[in-house]
């Protein structure tokens, strides 16, 4: 028999999603505070650390066997584990491949390949499904909704490549997407004359970790010309769906992006 984690400690919410869908949660012995997916694990599991802050003393009193991290964010605490001798696996997610590859891992490092796969295959269809609806709405209108994502607002940063990826999915077209392509948010920070000029159609908010508030974008000097702010086409999709790498940006956040176009 592989010998598998049996104490897990996951340091972000998506691997705990993950885990939990794959049947596997029984190997989680710690979250992070800031787990809001599924609800239960909340619950159940005792959270031992923030994102990047927090004692390493109450990851280490789990005697975990593996420790699931997340980017550059975590390098300090992945780090300091590796030094203390707890495995680590720290996952860099920035794209929708990334997400499909991030779950799939999960399922081989836990011994449940097969349902890593089936999860995966569901979501690559709902991703397929999305595309074949937004062909359909271009076919008949012959046209793509200019977007404009904002991930943070003081400063100003765009979303991260997954978002951008989304976006195009469900028909529209981010307005700043190459710069979507850099894994680091200080090369996401557009000027707001950059998004005046490139005149969106459609503004969605998604402040992590705060309620996105309208009004400060209609309050901006200038933004009163431009077509979002003009046709009060501003929404929110909260944070905690399409700023997840994890399964939720696809089954959620996607369906959310296509009601939005649909308006």
């Amino acid at each position: 028999m592989p010998r598998l984690p049996q104490r897990i400690v996951c340091l972000t919410t998506e691997t705990v999603e993950v885990l939990y869908a794959l049947g596997e949660q029984d190997r989680i012995v710690g979250i992070s505070g800031y787990t809001v997916r599924p609800p239960e694990a909340r619950k159940e599991k005792p959270k031992v650390f923030a994102f990047t802050s927090g004692d390493i003393d109450k990851i280490l009193a789990t005697q975990p066997d593996l420790v699931l991290t997340f980017s550059d964010l975590q390098s300090e605490i992945s780090r300091d584990l590796i030094k203390a001798g707890v495995p680590v696996y720290a996952f860099n997610t920035r794209s929708i491949e990334d997400i499909l590859g991030m779950i799939e891992t999960v399922g081989r490092l836990v011994g449940a390949e097969a349902r890593a796969l089936e999860i995966v295959a569901g979501l690559e269809a709902e991703i397929e499904k999305a595309r074949a609806t937004a062909a359909e709405r271009f076919a008949k209108t012959g046209k793509k909704p200019r977007v404009y994502f904002e991930e943070w607002d003081e400063p100003l940063i765009s979303g991260i490549r997954w978002a951008s990826e989304l976006i195009e999915i469900a028909g529209g077209e981010d307005i700043f997407a190459e710069q979507a392509r850099s894994p680091l948010a200080k090369d996401r920070r557009p000027t707001p004359e950059a998004v005046i000029a490139a005149a969106p159609d459609i503004i969605i908010g998604s402040w992590c970790g705060k309620h996105f508030r309208p009004e400060r974008i209609t309050a901006r000097p200038g933004w009163e010309s431009v077509p979002a702010v003009r046709n009060g086409r501003l929404h929110e999709i909260k944070s905690a769906i399409i700023l997840t790498p994890g399964p939720v940006a696809i089954s959620e956040g996607l369906p959310q992006l296509l009601a939005i176009f649909d308006l």
